[in-house]
């Protein structure tokens, strides 16, 4: 509580100090001919605080031009009122000043600020102090990403509507961490596993491979950085994972953002791909613009739907649908964390992509062995089982995947407990696995 409070009182220090620049701005604006020039006396307030906006200001070594620019972001949320001043009207035309900036809301009582009214403020009409700052605010990556609305069309750079981002408030604001949940503006949903590592059951060729990826994600920027290398490797990883359902692909990329440290977002390309022209671009750059600065590990299930080879153009929506492959690939290239990009079937990826990824991981059917040891490490201790249950036997006689595993584990763990039992039987494990023969039209020995 003492925090939040710390918090909310350095926010409103710097809301009054933006308060008082904005108001002298206009002011200055207005001021009459002859007057005598006069500098803002407003200073910001000092950010030595371990509040989380101050120390938001210092991890991101802003300035005061930025600290305008996220404040006045946030005015709409916390102050909405000192946006009043800017709806002036010009007594020859009867309308808002333009150089104002701002977009009207409802009937135009409620202002929302652009950057053509952040370059007011900061600039008024001086046109060199003007293009620096659009410079500066049109090829910074936080502002781009956290700042400007992705609504609506904009007639030029200077109308962007400047909106907080969801992640900005949770963070200024709300001082919690930000996780953001699937929608149709972020169609990605975070990974989280009960696991362990060491319940990680692959065949040793894989598994080297998969330990490969994570030391590099424990210690490649340090191999960067530490040994000057930032020149020689690419920072990033891509790796691609194939094998039937259910072999581990999935939990495999869980446990790595669990022994890492890292969050891990899930993309099924399948829902993400649109039939609409241009709309695959703007949902997957959602994704990468939301990760850019949060080394997530990005996990892009049923790649299939999107990188089937593609042996000739026929119309022009083969011609997008390639289009929509390179920019994928171009993100992917770009982005600096780890990338794991799924499919069942490695046949459906085109050579030329394959050559793009350091790893390219096979999960196999797992063999008699370690189904066993999937079999006896998957039911709770509190579990007992008949004596007539011989796992060497149903590993060796049932080839079953992983994932069907876990369901036949599920199945038997629920009819034990309707029946108010802590004892697994061999009927229900058998049926369980008939069950799971049966969803690929196949009959059990």
């Amino acid at each position: 509580m003492a925090e939040m409070i710390q918090n909310n009182n350095f926010i409103t220090r710097e809301l009054d100090w933006a308060a008082e620049v904005i108001l002298w701005r206009v002011g200055h604006y207005f001021k009459k001919d002859g007057e005598r020039e006069i500098q803002c006396a407003a200073l910001p307030p000092d950010p030595s605080g371990t509040d989380s906006y101050s120390s938001f200001i210092k991890e991101k070594g802003f300035g005061e031009d930025d600290r305008l620019c996220l404040m006045l972001t946030l005015i709409p949320l916390l102050r909405p009122q000192i946006l009043d001043c800017f709806n002036i009207r010009n007594s020859d035309t009867g309308i808002r000043f333009a150089e104002f900036g701002c977009r009207e809301i409802g009937d135009g009582r409620i202002l929302l600020p652009t950057l053509e009214t952040l370059l007011f403020v900061l600039a008024e009409t001086d046109i060199n102090r003007r293009l620096e700052c659009a410079r500066h605010f049109i090829d910074h990556p936080f502002f781009s990403i956290h700042c400007y609305s992705r609504e609506g069309r904009y007639d030029s750079f200077s109308a962007v509507v400047l909106t907080p981002s969801q992640e900005l408030v949770d963070r200024l604001l709300y001082d919690r961490p930000f996780r953001p949940r699937f929608s149709p503006d972020f169609p990605a949903a975070r990974m989280e596993t009960n696991r362990v590592w060491d319940e990680l059951v692959l065949d040793d060729s894989t598994m080297t491979q998969v330990n490969e990826i994570r030391l590099w994600v424990q210690y490649g920027a340090r191999v960067r950085k530490e040994w000057g290398m930032e020149k020689i490797l690419r920072p990033g990883y891509r790796a691609l994972f194939y094998g039937p359902p259910g072999s581990g692909k999935t939990m495999t990329a869980s446990l790595l953002g669990q022994v890492t440290g890292r969050e891990v977002y899930r993309i099924n390309l399948a829902s993400v791909v649109s039939k609409y022209i241009g709309e695959t671009e703007k949902n997957l750059e959602k994704v990468f613009d939301m990760a850019e600065d949060k080394d997530w590990i990005l996990f892009f299930d049923e790649a299939d739907s999107l990188f089937g080879k593609r042996t000739g153009i026929k119309d022009s929506h083969d011609r997008y649908a390639n289009q929509e492959v390179s920019y994928l690939l171009q993100r992917i290239e770009e982005y600096r964390g780890l990338v794991v990009l799924s499919t069942n079937q490695k046949i459906n990826i085109d050579d030329a992509f394959s050559r793009r990824f350091q790893s390219v991981i096979r999960f196999p059917m797992p063999d008699a062995a370690q189904r066993k040891a999937i079999w006896t490490s998957s039911f709770s201790d509190k579990t007992e089982f008949e004596d007539s249950i011989s796992w060497d036997d149903i590993a060796r006689d049932y080839e079953l995947t992983g994932g069907s595993i876990m369901n036949v584990v599920q199945y038997a763990s629920v009819m034990a407990m309707s029946r108010d039992e802590s004892i697994i039987r061999k009927e229900d494990i058998l049926h369980g696995i008939r069950r799971e023969y049966q969803k690929e039209g196949k009959m059990p020995r």
